[in-house]
């Protein structure tokens, strides 16, 4: 599926395939963590209003969903992990009391040591589904045609679009949030993987042979 594509009935069939396309990737623990990012965390934060935090322990599992549903950084856990929980809770504080301002949020968020603006994305779109999407590597290189840069110049972009394209796939009858699109977009690439795999079963095989079966991260 296309970023430009404004078929709905594509656009809600993504979206509605992305839990069985979490379990496809078999990973260890990621169908939990992932209900815990999609459905516990966002309550527990917006319980929290009129002054909304994260804590560490809550950061730390933000972070393994983040990195289990993408790639496996294990420093950036230790560092999330052992950050100051008064800190964490007063950068969080204000990250989530700037927004709208997604830049002004931003910033107050990667003061803390391991969260750059992929961390602090997944963060926002945690308390603020409806203002920031989560910077998959998929949903970018969907939007933008890169997924490589991880700054917040890319990020403010990359929110922008999703939340121009959320606004013109939604109606009376639904309503669609960038952080809806970004799981859309990511569902799609993974099934289209998926589905790649599955139509030339020695492609693994192949690929494990060509690189001497050592792998360079």
């Amino acid at each position: 599926m296309e970023f430009g594509c404004s078929d709905l009935n594509l656009w809600q069939g993504a979206l509605s395939a992305y839990p069985s396309r979490i379990e496809s990737l078999n990973k260890p623990n990621l169908v939990s963590l992932d209900d815990y990012y999609r459905n516990q965390l966002p309550p527990l934060l917006q319980h929290r209003n009129p002054k909304p935090y994260i804590t560490t322990s809550e950061l730390s599992k933000l972070m393994q969903w983040k990195l289990t549903r993408g790639k496996w950084r294990p420093r950036l856990l230790d560092f999330v992990s052992g950050l100051d929980e008064d800190l964490v809770q007063s950068a969080s504080q204000k990250g989530f009391q700037a927004l709208p301002d997604i830049s002004k949020a931003l910033s107050e968020l990667t003061v803390l040591k391991g969260v750059g603006p992929a961390t602090a994305s997944a963060i926002l779109a945690a308390y603020a589904p409806h203002v920031a999407p989560f910077m998959s590597d998929e949903a970018m290189e969907a939007a933008l045609g890169n997924s490589k840069d991880y700054t917040a110049k890319q990020y403010l972009l990359f929110a922008k679009k999703l939340q121009t394209k959320a606004e013109e796939l939604s109606s009376e009858e639904m309503t669609l949030t960038p952080s809806d699109v970004e799981r859309a977009l990511w569902s799609s690439v993974v099934g289209a993987k998926l589905l790649s795999s599955q139509s030339d079963p020695d492609s693994k095989t192949s690929k494990s042979k060509s690189s001497g079966g050592k792998r360079k991260r």
